[in-house]
């Protein structure tokens, strides 16, 4: 019997198959789908997966990898059919080498975001991948999402700081391409393939990342600002002046904000009065602290800013940050709201805003717009709060996302697809390109046993 092989091969202690146990691990991080499972495995090895696989593969039985389960697509989630095996790579959790002089990183797919970062730093490197939920996510799981999160607009998504990958595929077969070379053109790059496709073609199992020096001091400034357009031309001269110096360029509006205020504990916006908008930068000085100050006052000159405060410290910078990354739980605390991860050309992020309130204004008038991103990668966090008992989602979102392709964006910058956002993409990407994906899909996994449902 499968679910008995199951057990064997991951030992007493390392499976579920309580209802109650398995609560937290099929439902999604939002707590809107709940699916369901006869059996959660937590294997301790590369070669542990593939016996699972492997048997799995022979039942036709299908697989659902998971992480942390801090996804906001439900790609992790098991459907309610009650047989899908649920995998969870968290007793994976090794950093297996790490090469100072070759700046890089091998480690297992549940080594948990914080950890990764942690060790970079205790070596005197660094590991820019930043996420809210980077105390519980997993690096697997950021893989095969090709996470985003607020350095991108310097070191790029996750799939730029990967140079290789371990990934068993839908028979049970060990790819291991954990190279840790920054040039090899010998044939195809294979292990794009399994980042971002949410294990529908493979499960990831280690990965070779990149590490950086460590960029030094650190300068944190809030501004607040009249509006979004003055975000991106704050953006461009910035960048102007300070070139890949930025670490991060974050935009949050006055309503979000006031959110985090009153549902997360001391929490405090550090101005006197309430600014429209607000962006919070984070640079690399180099050594030069009155950079960032010079620069903020050539853009007050400017008229691009209203007003700003730069961390004097740490403590400080680190209470901005918390502002940031406690969106998302203030989000919920409010109630249940739809979610766009949209992205356009950050030179059109003023106008498809604009677009945006006209389209609410017709659709949703009684809606709140909950508008928060990253503006140096273009990506917004389009989200809006719906009256209750409004029947206006679907039209909203339809109608959203219909802008954003005609502004040439993505209905999914960061979050990925998963089995929320499905219908999306076959109806914003080209026929061609939903062929190539299901002849890889079909290739690479004929049985559909990986993450059924999802992507594709």
């Amino acid at each position: 019997m499968l679910i008995e092989e199951l057990k064997t091969i991951v030992g007493p202690g390392a499976w579920k198959s309580d209802v109650d146990d398995l609560r937290p691990y099929v439902t999604d991080w939002r707590g809107e789908v709940i699916g369901s499972t006869p059996l959660m495995v937590s294997p301790a090895s590369t070669e542990e997966v593939s016996q699972i696989v492997r048997a799995c593969s022979a039942a036709g039985i299908a697989i659902v990898p998971q992480g942390g389960n801090t996804g906001m697509c439900a790609a992790a989630i098991p459907d309610d059919s009650g047989t899908q095996i649920l995998l969870s790579l968290s007793r994976m959790n090794k950093i297996r080498s790490i090469d100072t002089d070759n700046f890089s990183m091998e480690v297992e797919a549940g080594c948990i975001l914080a950890n990764i970062q942690d060790a970079a730093r205790g070596v005197d490197r660094y590991f820019p991948l930043r996420l809210g939920a980077e105390g519980s996510c997993q690096i697997g799981g950021n893989l095969s999402t090709n996470a985003g999160g607020v350095n991108v607009v310097r070191y790029g998504t996750a799939r730029a700081l990967v140079l290789g990958l371990e990934v068993v595929l839908a028979d049970g077969t060990i790819v291991n391409s954990l190279r840790s070379l920054r040039k090899d053109t010998a044939g195809y790059d294979v292990k794009q393939l399994f980042i971002g496709s949410e294990g529908t073609l493979g499960i990831i199992t280690a990965a070779t990342i990149k590490l950086f020096p460590d960029p030094g001091e650190i300068q944190t400034a809030l501004v607040a600002l009249r509006s979004s357009g003055d975000a991106v031309r704050l953006f461009a001269k910035l960048r102007s002046e300070l070139a890949d110096r930025i670490e991060a360029f974050e935009l949050v509006s006055q309503r979000v904000f006031g959110f985090v205020e009153k549902h997360i504990p001391d929490t405090k916006v550090p101005f006197d009065v309430d600014y429209p908008w607000y962006v919070l930068i984070e640079i690399a000085s180099g050594g030069t602290p009155e950079l960032l100050e010079s620069a903020l006052l050539d853009a007050s000159d400017a008229n691009l800013i209203l007003d700003a405060i730069i961390a004097k410290n740490s403590i400080e910078a680190e209470k901005f940050w918390r502002l940031r990354h406690s969106i998302a739980e203030a989000e919920r605390q409010e109630g249940s709201s739809l979610k766009h991860d949209i992205s356009v050309p950050i030179s059109r992020m003023e106008e498809f805003l604009r677009r945006g309130d006209d389209l609410l204004a017709k659709l949703a008038p009684n809606s709140r717009l909950v508008a928060f991103g990253h503006v140096g990668d273009g990506n917004l966090h389009y989200n809006v709060l719906l009256p209750a008992g409004s029947d206006a989602g679907a039209a909203v979102t339809a109608a959203i996302y219909s802008l954003v392709d005609e502004f040439g964006g993505s209905f999914s910058a960061e979050h990925g697809v998963g089995q929320l956002k499905r219908q999306y993409l076959e109806e914003y990407r080209n026929p061609a390109e939903i062929e190539l994906m299901r002849t890889l899909k079909k290739a690479l996994d004929p049985q559909n046993i990986l993450n059924p449902g999802k992507v594709i």
